[in-house]
C-alpha cells in the first residue's frame, strides 16, 4: 500500500481489529493515526492494552471511535477508565496468557481449549468447565478479527516480516488470526533481501504491507536513576 491512509480506507465502521504491541512497544503507530484521521467508528479493538491518553489506541478512545475493547491491561489510560465506569464502552477483560492462547487458537483453527486460569471467578461465568485429573478447567473460545494491524522492523514486498527484540510481542500471533492482516514496517525491502532464518511471519499471512515513517517509539514509563552527589572521595 502507498500509505497508511490507503490501508485504513479498507476498514468499514463496525469492524473488529487486532492491534499488535505491548504497552507502547511495537504498536502500529501509522495505522492507528490514519484510522483516527479517517474517523472510522463503532470498532471492536483487540489489544493487550489500551495505550495512553494521547498516544496509541488512546487517541481512538478519546475520539469515541471504539465501541468495544477486548484487552488484558488498561491501567495507563484515564479516558478508558472514565468510559468504562460510565458505561460508554463495552469491555471484555481477559487474563493475558488466556488472551495470547485465544489468539493463537484463532490463527491455528482450533475450536477452543481448556485452561485452569479463571476457574471459580467471574471469568468462568457462562462457560463450560471440566475436571481433568483432579484439576478444574474453563473452556475458552478462539479470538479472530476482521483485520489485524501489525508492526514489524523489516518486511519485503511479499509480506515476510522480521521483528526486532521486544517489539515482536503480540504482532506475530495476531498476524495469523485475522481475515486481512495489514503490516507496517520501518524498512521495506525487495523479496530475497531478508535472511529466511530471520523471518517470523511468512508472507502467506499478510495481505497488505506499507512503509511507515516518523515513528515516535514512546516509552510508557520512563524511569531515570538519580545520581548520587559527587564527594571528595569519588
Amino acid at each position: 500500500m502507498a500509505s497508511a491512509a490507503d490501508a485504513v480506507a479498507l476498514i468499514p465502521d463496525g469492524a473488529s481489529i487486532m492491534m499488535g504491541g505491548f504497552g507502547l512497544c511495537g504498536i502500529p503507530e501509522n495505522l492507528i493515526a490514519a484510522l483516527r484521521a479517517r474517523g472510522t467508528r463503532n470498532l471492536t479493538v483487540i489489544s493487550n492494552n489500551a495505550g495512553v491518553d494521547d498516544f496509541g489506541i488512546g487517541v481512538l478512545l478519546k475520539a469515541r471511535q471504539i465501541r468495544k475493547m477486548i484487552s488484558t491491561y488498561v491501567g495507563e489510560n484515564r479516558e478508558f477508565e472514565r468510559q468504562f465506569l460510565t458505561g460508554e464502552i463495552d469491555v471484555e477483560l481477559v487474563p493475558q496468557g488466556t488472551f495470547a492462547e485465544r489468539i493463537r487458537a484463532g490463527g491455528a483453527g482450533i475450536g477452543g481449549f481448556f485452561t485452569p486460569t479463571g476457574y471459580g471467578t467471574l471469568v468462568a461465568e457462562g462457560k463450560e468447565t471440566r475436571t481433568l485429573d483432579g484439576r478444574h478447567y474453563v473452556l475458552e473460545r478462539p479470538l479472530r478479527a476482521d483485520f489485524a494491524f501489525v508492526k514489524a522492523w523489516k518486511g519485503d514486498r511479499a509480506g515476510n516480516l522480521v521483528y526486532r527484540r521486544t517489539a515482536r510481542n503480540f504482532n506475530p500471533v495476531m498476524a495469523t488470526a485475522a481475515t486481512v492482516t495489514i503490516a507496517e514496517v520501518e524498512q521495506l525491502v525487495e523479496p530475497g533481501q531478508l535472511d529466511p532464518d530471520h523471518v517470523v511471519t511468512p508472507g502467506i499471512f499478510v495481505r497488505h504491507i506499507l512503509k511507515g515513517d516518523r515513528y515516535e517509539k514512546r516509552i510508557e514509563k520512563r524511569t531515570l536513576r538519580v545520581e548520587a552527589p559527587a564527594t571528595a572521595e569519588t
